[in-house]
């Protein structure tokens, strides 16, 4: 088994502060005579910024599917013997951060369920906002006594989706999925599969990114165009919003089962996706430079050099120095082999200023006035942290830019911010928060350069983490939150869907109960 740990990377430079929490990756293809498990845990290495709380693979031979799946980060949940495992030609995998639901092993993914004709196995990226509406379906459907992963203790909205692709011996699950999907409500990019068929499907405002590639024997879907990279499978076009794909031995199929109203997340641009990614025809990396660009247009200043908070900051700084006339430099190096530590730094250690993520380079920093580039600031304590560790390695001015307006609202579409209560943003205005980083100066990229950077029209991005404006319509507030469904009180049963029958082989995890 796979040494158990909880693997989260840490974002920030204090330990333990948390920042912004990324949205999930989610990884399909169909490839026969390929090693399905193997290309899937690369592409899942690739997504690995967007969730390190979980990982899990699941394939299908044609006649039996496995799930393999634990808390952890990619490398650490799989080995040889568990991918050699999990043979087939079919596979999906998921690398989770948990924005319905706890971060625990009953939650991870990819989910296993029941169909009237055989298994499905689904992964998630995004968030419902109906979930309450799904629970009273599911029971409506089903019966009030829980079945499946919902009986098993999983809490998520897409435990929900899973229960509810169960279906009636009278339809096919491609057919239930047509059912199914125009009734969720909020961000979702699934991947899921039977023994024999890959799909794919993607909310009607596409808030997540998902794209389609092919390989010489097949066809791979992902949340972002670097994990078909990384698998050397060649860009076809994105899963359009509102559309069902379904993929086997008679080739690719796709259904509209929703009109397109496109809101894409502008947030992915500022920072969830890697720079080598390409979201709706724009290169990310192009983006964060272009922001730069107008961050020094908006935010000018008498400096001496241009430093990136790496590797976010890194693009916008570039763009920054290039416009200004600033040299670039990086005046802050950083380990990158560090994950959440385990051994948590005594008070002492702190005191002595423990960084076990960013170092400043004195060399570079001493009698410097300094702009340094970043994209978000949540509750300050990072910045705050970094400006005083650059003053002590000699900096002569401290000038904070950063590449989006200030967080205000929280997200409901797959993002885990801190509330509102805690966002320095809604307490404080720019000059104060200025003093309370203690910076010289601090400057926001005004909402409209965000977008004219990432060459979306307006009307077509999510700006509701900035704005308040949510594209999607949100339920009452006793209808929403992380811990919705752990809250609920629908009675637990026992499973009624024969799923105990499935036996892992050698070095598989049975996904139906703990390792």
């Amino acid at each position: 088994m796979a040494t158990r740990a909880d693997g989260r990377l840490n974002h920030d430079l204090l330990p333990g502060e948390k920042g912004p929490q990324d949205a999930c990756g989610v990884f399909g293809v169909w490839a026969p005579g390929e090693e399905v498990a193997k290309l899937t845990y690369f592409g899942l290495y690739a997504l690995q910024h967007r969730g390190q709380e979980s990982a899990g693979i699941a394939t299908s031979n044609g006649s039996q599917l496995l799930v393999y799946k634990d808390m952890g980060l990619v490398s650490q949940v799989f080995d040889e013997t568990a991918l050699n495992a999990l043979q087939g030609h079919i596979a999906i995998g998921h690398t989770r951060y948990s924005t319905t639901g706890g971060s625990t092993w009953e939650n991870a993914q990819p989910t296993l369920g029941a169909t009237a004709a055989g298994t499905v196995a689904l992964g998630h990226n995004g968030n419902l906002t109906n979930s309450a509406e799904l629970v009273d379906l599911v029971a409506e459907r089903y019966g009030s006594q829980r079945r499946g992963e919902l009986a098993r203790g999983n809490t998520t909205d897409t435990a929900l989706i899973t229960a509810l692709l169960a279906g009636d011996p009278d339809h096919t699950l491609e057919a239930t999925a047509l059912e199914v999907l125009p009734r969720l409500r909020g961000a979702f990019c699934l991947v899921f599969m039977d023994e024999r068929t890959l799909y794919a499907a993607r909310d009607p405002q596409g808030v997540r990114p998902l794209v389609l590639g092919r390989l010489e024997r097949g066809w791979v879907v992902a949340s972002e165009t670097s994990a078909l990279d990384i698998v050397g499978a060649s860009y076809v076009r994105e899963v359009e919003p509102g559309e069902f794909i379904a993929i086997d031995a008679d080739g690719l199929r796709s259904t509209r089962f929703a009109p397109i109203d496109r809101a894409g997340c502008v947030f992915e641009y500022v920072y969830l996706a890697r720079p080598d990614t390409t979201i709706n025809g724009r290169s990310v990396h192009a983006a964060r430079v272009e922001m730069g660009r107008r961050l020094a247009v908006e935010h000018p200043v008498e400096a001496d050099l241009v430093i990136p908070v790496p590797e976010s900051g890194t693009p916008a700084a570039v763009g920054y120095a290039a416009k200004s006339g600033i040299p670039f430099g990086q005046g802050l190096t950083k380990n990158a082999y560090v994950g959440r530590t385990f051994i948590q730094p005594s008070q002492t250690l702190r005191q002595l200023g423990i960084r076990l993520k960013l170092n400043p380079l004195k060399d570079v920093i001493r009698g410097k006035r300094l702009v340094v580039v970043d994209d978000t600031i949540v509750r300050g304590n990072t910045q705050r942290a970094l400006v005083r560790m650059l003053r002590e390695s000699g900096a002569a001015e401290v000038h904070i830019r950063i590449t989006a307006p200030p967080v205000k609202w929280p997200c409901f579409y797959g993002i885990d911010f801190a509330s509102r209560a805690e966002l320095i943003a809604n307490g404080l205005g720019v000059e104060e928060i200025a003093r309370s980083l203690g910076a010289d100066s601090l400057g926001y990229l005004s909402e409209e350069n965000m977008i004219a950077a990432t060459e979306q029209p307006a009307s077509q991005l999510c700006t509701a983490c900035f704005s308040g404006r949510y594209p999607i319509e949100l339920p009452p507030s006793e209808r929403l939150g992380k811990h919705l469904l752990e809250q609920n009180q629908l009675p637990l049963g026992q499973p009624e869907d024969g799923l105990l029958s499935i036996v892992p082989t050698a070095g598989g995890a049975s996904a139906l109960e703990h390792p």
